[in-house]
């Protein structure tokens, strides 16, 4: 098949929570067909024949990874399961997009980025934060200089769950914040230091604490929490020359930027001075919104039929993981930094 004139094909492995989704999006995205649909729970895929009535389904994921009439692979199933899934795809010749956090562990993602390399197949990670009009116009600020130099970025991500018993909230919840500083800051972390508590699942945190020390000396936090009263979904960009809010359960105004800083003055030949608070106009830029997920369907059809890398690859992905890993070991140091390796 020449995939510059034929449909990319299509299939899905996991219809818990994001599965459905990418099923509808690959629907509305051209150049490309669902063949395959599959999950292990039966009743899943009997409402998944009346809500994408003519596609096949299955409980087998080798009908899809293995299958000639598949082109490329979504793996939307639980973590644990993300390694052995997307080698079997990738072993195959399949192209995959693979829903974060890429694997549970560093050996695991890199061996993954290794075999698509030697594969000479697209690996792709569901960082879809990545396509969020939020992120991307603060990408474009950043990237123009209109922050000058970056001191902070502070996130919280919290709700009264929905609580895994998989995973705990920094694999569940903080992957989603590292991969925005890392994308906005264009860099990775260079370490560490994470707390939690674990009051519902002996050994799973339910809320987290996340610093991490970026080059430069920029500072990063992340508060993730399954506790919470409220869904809170917001970023906070401290620069010297401006700082922005972006909160992302705002869709009318979801970015304001403040023209607001701290000078310091010097003002006797003793070399005294004092911190003048700069204190200027509230901006607020009007977004195109759009839905990131299907943006983010969308470049991955586009990448399988150029060739070119996502902008969320596998590398990406496996520093996200790599992070994650740190912070894990952290957590059981009571929040000792922990360097992050490098790959």
């Amino acid at each position: 098949m020449t995939l510059s004139s034929s449909p990319v094909r299509i299939g899905v492995i996991g219809l818990g929570q994001w599965g459905p989704n990418h099923v509808r999006n690959f629907g509305l995205v051209e150049g490309c067909k669902i063949t395959r649909i599959g999950d292990s729970d039966e009743a899943r895929l009997a409402l998944a024949r009346k809500q994408f009535p003519g596609i096949e389904t299955t409980r087998d994921p080798r009908m899809i990874t293995d299958s000639n009439d598949i082109d490329a692979v979504v793996v939307a199933t639980p973590v644990q399961s993300h390694y052995p899934l997307v080698r079997q795809a990738l072993e195959a010749g399949k192209d995959v997009l693979c829903e974060k956090p890429l694997a549970l562990n560093s050996a695991e993602s890199e061996a993954l980025c290794a075999l698509a390399r030697k594969k000479q197949r697209m690996l792709m990670v569901g960082h879809v934060f990545l396509y969020n009009p939020g992120t991307l116009h603060l990408k474009e600020a950043i990237d123009r200089g209109e922050f000058g130099r970056i001191y902070y970025m502070d996130a919280v991500r919290t709700n009264l769950g929905p609580v895994r018993s998989d995973v705990g909230v920094v694999y569940d919840l903080a992957s989603h914040d590292i991969s925005i500083f890392n994308f906005l800051l264009g860099t990775r972390p260079l370490s560490v230091s994470a707390v939690g508590g674990a009051f519902l699942q002996q050994g799973i945190e339910d809320i987290g604490f996340l610093t991490l020390a970026y080059p430069g000396g920029t500072i990063c936090h992340v508060h993730t929490s399954w506790l919470n009263p409220r869904k809170v979904r917001q970023l906070t960009v401290v620069g010297d020359l401006k700082m922005a809010v972006w909160d992302d359960m705002n869709n009318l105004e979801p970015v304001r930027y403040y023209d607001k800083g701290v000078v310091a003055d010097r003002y006797s030949s003793f070399g005294e001075f004092h911190m003048i608070l700069r204190d200027g106009a509230i901006t607020i830029p009007k977004l195109k919104l759009f839905e990131p997920l299907l943006r983010q369907d969308q470049e991955f059809v586009d990448c399988v039929r150029s060739r070119r890398a996502p902008g969320a690859s596998g590398e990406f992905g496996s520093e996200i993981v790599r992070v994650l890993e740190a912070a894990g070991e952290s957590l059981r140091e009571d929040g000792r930094a922990v360097q992050i390796r490098r790959a």
